[in-house]
């Protein structure tokens, strides 16, 4: 029998006066009729048509846990497929004070929805005027259900496997379920598709976390728990108690079972799939696309977006996009949608001059060839000829600078799309390891780094908050890390383009020894004019700071210096995915 358990600590029920606390927030089972013209409260948008709201519906679990749904649908309307939306966000947070801030945060106007959605979650409101119903699950152990909480596991899967198998055969239901959301919301997905539902027909992950450890508490083999800190604190409110994934993790700090059963089956998602991704959410990036590369969906789509996941999954033309997949595979409409490109993705330029949904076969396209660029530690530039001789570079860290960098510029128009990895020879002196942060930026002509933000709101606010963190709010450039003792590579994972590493054991570094590293980066889709110049920064700090605004900061613990060996036999190089055509 295994010894790698779960780690529960108690939870807290959600109250009145908390901000995540809603209008539909209480426990009140029952059925009513929302009439066409409802307005749930200032300032959300009146309903379009008349909803039959069923609230707190109880559905028990394969292992008898009792959970409770609210399920909204188009009144005297014939039978309707569903879009379940999973997530541990309270099914009546639409209102609450939390998801009016994230929207006033980002710049969204809180009148684009009706109160009635969760949080990043398909809003009723829209859904049953096209003939669908939406269903909001309160989930193990949140709110009023039964059990304990976890978070991002198999267990997941199996519990959303139930709800939509008792969908499906409500007598107002055409027996095809389909899910939606992004953020937790797309995790949830690949859980649930991966124990292959009968009834579920579609799902559409707008992006998300594909594995807990590698992205999520221990990115890079790095403790980095912040964002984990903030989802176990203040997102599972429950009578009885919910995992704890800071312990876990601390308990657990190399990949084990624990991890693997967080990680979703792949080969077994094989529904119909519209995944929606960015370059720029440093949370999900890295997720998304593995989800996407490794799921075995024969009809798959992927659309690369150049802005963040909640502007681009409320925008109006985006919305009715997704309708046009979900009539197709929940209503079998004729529409043509298998016409959509396989993929679509964007090339930003960072000055106002992005292009989208541009057609491609595949990720990244035919075109693009994986080109090195070798590092020059005398010059300090980026070169496609390995330089002959040896040289290093390097820093101090707790120093200033505390980081060292390498430049190339470009003279003809130049487009990177794909997935960039550094390959790298160092050495630590003083210490037995080292946390290594990469970034790649975009510079202009004259040597500035350019910068983007990915949301409508670019005031005073947005700035204060991003400019030593809320890395998904505004982009500067494609970023990896790695704790070198972590450096083995998974041999079944790692592609050429993108190295995986294995975590299951520590290598921690001799005096004077040098070894190489490969470094995944997230990917990109990059336009460079001639005069431009891309600059590779190494760090033993962190260059982008927190992902969201609030969250605690990673602090590295290593001291001594870092040197980057380069040229001769210890030729490290960045490797780039350049567009031939």
């Amino acid at each position: 029998m295994s010894d790698v358990q779960k780690v529960l600590m108690p939870s807290n029920p959600l109250k009145p006066g908390i901000d995540r606390y809603g209008i539909l927030s209480n426990y009140e089972p029952g059925t009513r009729t929302l009439e066409a013209g409802f307005q749930i409260a200032p300032p959300f948008k009146p309903l379009p048509v008349d909803i039959v709201l069923e609230k707190d519906v109880a559905v028990t679990l394969r292992d008898g846990v009792t959970i409770y749904v609210d399920v909204l649908r188009p009144a005297n309307a014939e039978k309707v497929p569903v879009i379940v939306a999973w997530s541990p966000y309270g099914k009546g947070q639409g209102t609450s004070a939390s998801v009016m801030g994230v929207f006033n945060l980002v710049g969204l106007d809180n009148g684009i929805m009706s109160g009635l959605a969760k949080f990043e979650a398909p809003d009723p409101a829209y859904w049953c005027a096209q003939g669908y119903a939406i269903c909001n699950p309160d989930i193990r152990g949140v709110a009023h259900c039964e059990g304990d909480s976890v978070l991002w596991d198999r267990q997941e899967g199996r519990d959303c496997y139930d709800l939509i198998e008792w969908l499906a055969v409500q007598d107002w239901c055409t027996g095809k379920v389909a899910m939606s959301g992004t953020s937790y919301l797309a995790v949830s997905q690949w859980f649930t598709a991966a124990e292959q539902p009968p009834h579920l027909a579609a799902i559409n992950p707008w992006e998300g976390v594909s594995d807990v450890y590698r992205d999520l508490v221990m990115r890079g083999g790095l403790p980095d728990h912040g964002f984990a800190r903030q989802l176990r604190d203040y997102s599972f409110w429950g009578n009885s108690s919910k995992e704890d994934i800071i312990a876990e993790a601390d308990r657990y700090p190399l990949m084990n079972e624990l991890w693997e059963s967080k990680i979703p089956q792949f080969e077994n998602i094989n529904v119909p799939a519209y995944v929606v991704a960015s370059y720029s959410n440093t949370l999900h990036t890295a997720g998304t696309f593995r989800a996407w590369r490794r799921m075995a969906s024969e009809d798959k789509w992927l659309r690369i977006h150049n802005s963040q996941e909640w502007p681009d999954y409320y925008d109006e033309a985006n919305r009715e996009e997704l309708r046009r997949f979900f009539d197709r595979f929940l209503k079998d409409e004729d529409n043509g949608w298998e016409e959509t490109p396989r993929v679509r993705y964007s090339l930003l330029d960072l000055q106002g001059g992005d292009q989208v949904n541009i057609p491609a076969g595949e990720f990244p396209p035919a075109e693009v060839i994986p080109t090195k660029y070798y590092l020059d530690g005398r010059s300090r530039t980026l070169g496609t000829t390995a330089p002959v001789d040896g040289a290093s570079a390097g820093y101090t860290l707790g120093a200033n600078p505390d980081e060292v960098s390498f430049v190339t510029r470009f003279d003809k128009e130049t487009v990177l799309v794909g997935y960039p990895k550094a390959h790298l020879w160092v050495e630590a002196e003083g210490a037995d390891d080292m946390d290594l942060f990469l970034l790649v930026q975009k510079l202009d002509a004259y040597g500035t780094p350019l910068q983007q933000f990915t949301v409508p709101n670019q005031s005073a606010r947005i700035h204060d908050v991003t400019e030593r963190g809320g890395s998904i709010l505004r982009y500067k450039g494609s970023d990896g890390r790695l704790r070198v003792s972590m450096r083995h590579l998974d041999e079944k994972l790692s592609t050429d383009d993108v190295p995986a590493h294995s975590f299951d054991r520590v290598e921690k570094l001799s005096p004077g020894e040098v070894v190489d590293v490969e470094i995944d980066l997230l990917p990109v889709g990059l336009t460079f004019y001639p005069g431009e110049q891309l600059r590779l920064v190494i760090s033993g700090r962190s260059l982008l700071g927190t992902m969201m605004p609030g969250i605690r900061e990673y602090t590295p613990a290593e001291s001594g210096q870092h040197i980057i060996r380069t040229g001769g036999e210890h030729a490290s190089y960045l490797q780039l995915p350049v567009k031939t055509a």
